[in-house]
């Protein structure tokens, strides 16, 4: 409300310093009200966030991207509406991610977590990454124990379940179908502060989603992550030398794009990927290391450039004692 002024001046006052008096009140009143306005809660919330297009930089998932930006839009307008008064939907955003390896899966649902929190729909937006060893316990009751320590760990965030499948791969006895009891508890309990995404292989998360009847309809986000194109996969490649300051002389990148097609073409479904693109970069970045020791020449456009000889096919035995490739052997044993 604009502050009036009303001037009535006596015979001895001095107009001059009653409004000298009043301009301090008006100062003061202009500066409450720019402090009001600065304790109120900011509402961001734009679809100009950096998560978003930290989202959009990621090579290829175009059907990804759309899907989460619909969700996003359904989550700003039933805030929108809520502040309006209206009726409103309940929020459910647990989500269910179905890929092969190297596809994307983890990496987008740590910008989830980030997404998430830029909405205001989570308190801080952090990602708990695990696995079946961090929920199953060695004897009865400690399953639900661990269960409950990783759900606590979540809180305001996202609890991610890598290979979720393998909770259900032990059967009625196992203690892996306690911890799924314990996860579904907690998907009813802290549905406001709490988002779960199990993640997996398409076919072994369908028969995991299949082995509990209340699980599919408590995911209502289901994305399924395609393997990469030859083409995705080479620009990939290019992203992961620039990024290590790197180059690629005109033959190396020939050789890099048969490479890959050869893995495509030739490899095992599980072995592909952005993980094997990495697999290859860093091969490529020891061969030019030991090419230039064995040379002693270490200009600065030999450190920068890595060349034909630098790039090598990976057999299998060097996937599959990758780290990140490890998951290969166990899934195997269970299509079997």
């Amino acid at each position: 409300m604009p502050l009036k002024i009303k001037f009535g001046f006596g015979s001895n006052a001095n107009p001059k310093q009653e409004l000298k008096d009043m301009i301090p009140i008006k100062r003061k009143s202009r500066m409450g009200k720019i402090k009001a306005a600065a304790e109120l809660p900011k509402k961001n919330k734009s679809f100009n966030l950096d998560c978003l297009k930290e989202l959009n930089k990621l090579v290829g998932l175009v059907n990804i991207k759309n899907i989460i930006e619909e969700v996003m839009a359904y989550a700003k307008i039933q805030q929108k509406r809520e502040q309006e008064g209206l009726t409103s939907e309940s929020m459910v955003l647990h989500m269910i991610f179905r890929g092969n390896p190297g596809t994307g899966k983890t990496t987008v649902a740590r910008l989830m977590g980030k997404i998430l929190k830029e909405l205001d729909i989570l308190d801080r937006g952090h990602i708990n990454e695990v696995e079946r060893a961090d929920l199953i316990g060695e004897y009865v009751g400690h399953t639900a124990q661990k269960t409950r320590e990783q759900i606590k760990k979540s809180l305001g965030g996202v609890l991610f379940i890598d290979e979720a499948y393998s909770l259900a791969r032990g059967g009625s006895k196992d203690f892996g179908k306690e911890a799924i009891d314990v996860l579904v508890k907690a998907m009813e309990d802290h549905g406001k502060d709490l988002v779960l995404i199990l993640a997996g292989y398409k076919k072994e998360m369908e028969f995991f989603i299949n082995t509990n009847p209340g699980l599919r309809s408590r995911f209502p986000i289901h994305l399924d992550f395609p393997d990469y194109t030859e083409e995705e996969l080479y620009e990939i490649a290019n992203l992961m030398v620039t990024e290590r300051q790197y180059e690629l002389t005109m033959e190396a990148k020939n050789k890099l794009k048969r490479v890959i097609k050869k893995a495509v073409t030739t490899g095992h479904k599980y072995d592909g990927n952005a993980r094997l693109i990495r697999n290859i970069i860093e091969k490529a970045i020891r061969a030019q290391a030991l090419r230039l020791v064995k040379e002693n020449n270490f200009s600065r456009n030999k450190l920068i450039f890595l060349e034909d000889p630098d790039i090598n096919y990976l057999n299998i035995d060097e996937i599959e004692s990758n780290e990140d490739i490890r998951l290969l052997q166990k899934t195997r044993q269970l299509a079997n």
